[in-house]
């Protein structure tokens, strides 16, 4: 499960590759390891060893909320550990400008808790959202300088979405919605990877928007009121789509000494093409064959800076920072990702054990601006929210 509400603008997870992270996780614009797979596939040529990696993030976010004046009552979240993912693996023969790769990563999701108690609760109660990527990779390296390369992206994932409805019984029980349903979807990934010197290397990357469609979705209802009333919300199924957009990442990457390599991407991030949140229903439900709210995101940018020190020949250090934009728009702050412009900084760190197997740790540090909005264009809540997030990681890698 991937748990992105404090980590990442909208619900995108930036936690692909152990080194990237302790670097802020600028990568596009280097070719570091595997990794590459997902940062730029045209790196992937300028790689010389076969080999896989495999690493986690545990991320631990929390999110308190306060209701606007005169109420002021407040809310956190008890959201579960949430364990972005990744495993890569890349060969090719020793002197071949072909190299293959695979990559599985989770780069969106959400795990929200808020709990049914809560002021918000007929918004929502509890989300999860998770998306799966696997891409499969083919990378060539056009000349000792450029390299290209690009993967398709078949994704897979699942949402479970929860709130209380406004019915209830003369025990003061409240109705309750779930919506369940797996997801899937198709994109691709590109990239140009060009070492200009031997100090200055660019590249740029593009990952195209997956529409993951559910179909077929279990919409279930819990209406403690009388029969007339209840009647009006039978389980059904639901349609939905959800888009995840589009990147454009551009990065640089230079060897300021022997012992340093500094890194910077800026990221573009099409959030544009999230207008709303729409199911729709076999089924009538409340009068409606479907439900509809705003979201109406803008573009977002994030730009990233980080540095690694070859400390010894077995050891790395790294640093990083970030400022993460982020793309909901004043009166469409919501409970499933209480958005606001971030700042990201991370440490990290790489042993080699042997030879041929590695480890890479990082911990990634994420604070979420303070945010009110008193407007509700999107079936939101009005009030404050903050959010917070730790993220330490760990990946084991072995070339061979």
């Amino acid at each position: 499960m991937s748990s992105a509400v404090a980590e990442a603008s909208g619900f995108q997870v930036n936690l692909q590759g152990q080194k990237q992270i302790g670097m802020g996780h600028a990568g596009t614009g280097l070719a570091l390891d595997q990794a590459s797979i997902f940062f730029n596939p045209g790196a992937l040529s300028h790689l010389r060893q076969n080999g896989f990696m495999v690493g986690v993030s545990p991320l631990i976010s929390k999110t308190a909320y306060q209701e606007p004046a005169p109420g002021n009552a407040t809310a956190l979240t008890s959201n579960p550990v949430g364990t972005p993912f990744e495993f890569y693996g890349s060969f090719g023969a020793a002197e071949s400008h072909l190299r293959f790769g695979l990559g599985i990563y989770t780069p969106y999701g959400s795990s929200v808790e808020w709990g049914n108690t809560w002021q918000g609760r007929f918004g929502l109660n509890q989300l999860a959202l998770q998306a799966i990527f696997i891409q499969p990779t083919v990378s060539y390296r056009l000349t000792d300088k450029i390299g290209i390369g690009a993967g398709f992206v078949y994704g897979i994932g699942n949402v479970n979405l929860q709130r209380s409805i406004p019915l209830q019984n003369a025990e003061g029980q409240e109705g309750h919605a779930e919506l369940d349903g797996r997801a899937s979807g198709i994109g691709f990934n590109a990239g140009v990877y060009v070492q200009a010197t031997d100090k200055l290397s660019l590249g740029v990357t593009y990952r195209s928007r997956v529409d993951m469609e559910v179909a077929s979705g279990d919409a279930t209802f819990t209406v403690p009121a009388a029969a007339p009333v209840a009647a009006r919300f039978p389980n059904t199924q639901f349609d939905a789509t959800l888009p995840l957009p589009a990147n454009i990442t551009v990065g640089i990457g230079f060897k300021a000494t022997e012992k340093l390599t500094l890194a910077a991407d800026v990221q573009h991030v099409r959030w544009s093409a999230y207008k709303a949140l729409r199911f729709d229903y076999a089924a009538s439900v409340n009068g409606a064959t479907f439900t509809e709210s705003a979201r109406n995101y803008k573009n977002s940018t994030a730009y990233r800076l980080g540095g690694q020190y070859q400390a010894t020949s077995k050891l790395a250090l790294r640093a990083g920072i970030y400022f993460d934009e982020t793309p909901v728009e004043k009166g469409y702050l919501t409970p499933e990702t209480p958005d606001a412009n971030a700042i990201g900084a991370s440490v990290g760190l790489s042993y080699m054990v042997t030879e041929k197997l590695g480890i890479d740790a990082s911990f990634l540090y994420v604070n979420r601006q303070e945010r009110t909005d008193e407007a509700n264009l999107s079936m939101g809540v009005p009030g404050t929210f903050k959010s917070v997030g730790y993220i330490p990681g760990i990946a084991i890698s072995y070339n061979f």
